[in-house]
């Protein structure tokens, strides 16, 4: 059975600063699991929700979260208050807009060539 230690709490916070929980996690949850709880549990009246768990970031103690980290690898010893609830940040990202090529022609060179804008 897990002891209180091997429990989280912790809160997402969004960028409007709106939060999202505080909900429990055992320490042994990966980031992974977190951001799919992070997208679940997105609220619906908000607008550039994320789509999917490559769409967010989380953000705790001003590092990056890696995806196979678990709670427990991430803890700060500077931040984590014992009973207290941990404050991760979420940022999200839209996946990157695909670039349109086209060809310009130079009329001077009379060669062809591609730019991407």
């Amino acid at each position: 059975m897990a002891s209180v230690q091997d429990q989280l709490e912790i809160k997402f916070r969004l960028t409007d600063g709106s939060d999202i929980g505080p909900k429990t996690f055992p320490a042994a949850t990966s980031v992974a699991t977190l951001k799919e709880s992070v997208v679940a549990q997105w609220p619906k009246e908000k607008e550039n929700g994320p789509r999917t768990v490559k769409d967010v970031k989380l953000i705790s103690a001003g590092k990056i979260l890696e995806n196979n980290k678990t709670l427990g690898e991430c803890q700060s010893p500077l931040c984590d208050i014992p009973g207290g609830v941990t404050t991760m940040h979420v940022v999200v990202q839209p996946p990157p807009v695909e670039k349109e090529k086209k060809a310009i022609i130079e009329p001077k060179q009379n060669k062809c060539v591609c730019v991407i804008l």
